[in-house]
C-alpha cells in the first residue's frame, strides 16, 4: 500500500521515525524534531473543537474572542498538519475560522438586501430651498422697478410718436446707440473687439437712410457699415482679425439693422398704428408667456440656454399673441381675422427667437445682463432683445397682408 504524501495531516515526514510507544508517541513526533514544540512535554490526546459565540448578523465584526489568533508564544512555524500546543491541528482552525468569518458575512448581506435603502444625512447638512424675496421674481430681480421701468418706456415710446413721427426716429436712434455701446462693451468679455466708432456711426446712416430712403436706403447704409468695420479694424493689425471684424458685422446686424425695420413701420401715413401693433403685440408676448410659464410650466424649451422658458410658456405667448393680432388686424387695418392670428403667430416666434438669442449670447460671454442701466432690468438691450427681429416680420407681414 502506498503510503500518503508527506504534506498531508497524520503524514510522515522523511527521515522520521515513528514511535509506537514510549515517551514520544502521544506527539507523533521524530527524535530528530527540535523546534519549540518538538522539545515541549507530550501533548494530550485533541479534545473537541471549543464552542464559539455566535456571530451577530447586524453587527459588522466578529467577536474578537471567536476568532483571536492563538498567541504568539504557543504556535511555531508549523508544517501543515502539526499541533499546536493548545492540542488543535493548525489546518483545522484556520478551515474553522475562515468558515465562520464567511457565514458572518453572508449573514451581514442578507440583511442588508432584505432592508430597504437609506441615506443617513443630517437635516443641517441639507441645502434649503431659495425663497424669492419679497416683491422679486424668480430670477432674483426686482418686480416693482421692472413694472415700473416697463412701463416708462412705453410712455415715452408713445409720447414720441404722439407728438410726432420723427421724435420716434430720434428716439429710435438714441437707444440703438446706447444698444450697441452696450452690445461691443459686453463682447469684450470674450476678448471681441468690434470697432466701436465705425458701428455708431453707421448705426446713425443706416436709421436716417431707412426713415429718408425706405429699405433701399437700410440696406444701403448696413453694408456701407460692414465695409467701414473691415477696414478700420485693419489698423490694429491682423491678430484676431477675422475675430474681431466678425464681432462688429455682428453687431451692425443685430442692433440697427434690425431696428431701421421699426423706422421703416412709422414711415405710411398709419404708420403710428403699425408701431404700436408691434409694442402691444410684443407685450403681449411677453406677458401671456410669463403668466403661463409660471402657472403651468413643466416642460423646459431650452435648458442649456434659458432654462426658466418653457413649453407651456410659448403656448401662452402664441394665444396671448394671436388674440391681439386679431384683434388689430379686423378692427384697426380692416384685414381678414386669420392675417392677425397669422400675425400673432409669427410675432410670438419671433419674440422668443430674439429673447433666446441674446440669452445665448450672454451665456456664451458669461454674463448674466447687458448692461445695469434699468432698475429690474438690466442693460437696454436687455428689453430690446424680443423687439428687434419682431420689427422685421412686422414690416414684412404688415406690408403683404395690410398695404
Amino acid at each position: 500500500m502506498t503510503p500518503p504524501p508527506a504534506d498531508r495531516p497524520g503524514s510522515l515526514r522523511p527521515g522520521s521515525t515513528p514511535f509506537p510507544s514510549g515517551p514520544h508517541a502521544a506527539t507523533g513526533r521524530s527524535v530528530g524534531d527540535t523546534g519549540p514544540v518538538g522539545r515541549s512535554r507530550a501533548v494530550p490526546p485533541l479534545p473537541p473543537l471549543p464552542s464559539r459565540a455566535p456571530v451577530s448578523a447586524p453587527d459588522a465584526t466578529v467577536e474578537a474572542s471567536a476568532v483571536a489568533p492563538p498567541a504568539a508564544d504557543a504556535v511555531a512555524d508549523l508544517p501543515t498538519g502539526e499541533l499546536t500546543e493548545a492540542g488543535e491541528p493548525t489546518e483545522a482552525r484556520e478551515l474553522t475560522e475562515a468558515r465562520e468569518l464567511t457565514e458572518a458575512g453572508e449573514a451581514d448581506i442578507g440583511e442588508a438586501l432584505d432592508e430597504p435603502a437609506t441615506t443617513d444625512v443630517p437635516v443641517a447638512a441639507l441645502p434649503e430651498t431659495e425663497k424669492p424675496v419679497d416683491g422679486h421674481g424668480r430670477a432674483g430681480r426686482d418686480l416693482r422697478a421692472a413694472i415700473g421701468v416697463g412701463v416708462a418706456l412705453v410712455a415715452v415710446i408713445i409720447g414720441s410718436l404722439v407728438v410726432r413721427r420723427e421724435a420716434f426716429v430720434v428716439l429710435v436712434v438714441v437707444a440703438i446707440l446706447v444698444g450697441v455701446v452696450e452690445l461691443t462693451r459686453a463682447l469684450q468679455a470674450g476678448s471681441f473687439r468690434a470697432p466701436v466708432v465705425p458701428l455708431l456711426v453707421g448705426s446713425v446712416a443706416m436709421l436716417v437712410l431707412a426713415w429718408s430712403r425706405g429699405p433701399t436706403g437700410l440696406v444701403t447704409g448696413f453694408l456701407v457699415t460692414a465695409l467701414a468695420v473691415l477696414l478700420w479694424r485693419l489698423g490694429d493689425g491682423p491678430a484676431g482679425y477675422l475675430h474681431d471684424a466678425a464681432a462688429g458685422v455682428l453687431v451692425a446686424l443685430y442692433v440697427p439693422l434690425l431696428a431701421g425695420f421699426a423706422v421703416l413701420l412709422v414711415v405710411p401715413d398709419d404708420g403710428v398704428a403699425r408701431v404700436l401693433a408691434l409694442i402691444a403685440t410684443v407685450v403681449c408676448s411677453d406677458v401671456g408667456g410669463y403668466a403661463a410659464g409660471v402657472l403651468f410650466g413643466k416642460h423646459p424649451m431650452a435648458p442649456s440656454i434659458s432654462p426658466k422658458k418653457s413649453w407651456e410658456g410659448m403656448a401662452g405667448s402664441v394665444l396671448a399673441c394671436v388674440a391681439v393680432g386679431v384683434a388689430l388686424f379686423t378692427l384697426t387695418f380692416h384685414e381678414p381675422w386669420w392675417g392677425g392670428a397669422l400675425f400673432g403667430v409669427a410675432i410670438a416666434v419671433s419674440a422668443t427667437i430674439g429673447d433666446l438669442g441674446e440669452s445665448l449670447i450672454k451665456r456664451d460671454l458669461g454674463i448674466k445682463d447687458m448692461g445695469n442701466l434699468l432698475p429690474g432690468h438690466g442693460g437696454l438691450m436687455d428689453r430690446l432683445d424680443s423687439l428687434l427681429p419682431s420689427a422685421a416680420v412686422a414690416y414684412l407681414l404688415l406690408s403683404l397682408f395690410a398695404p
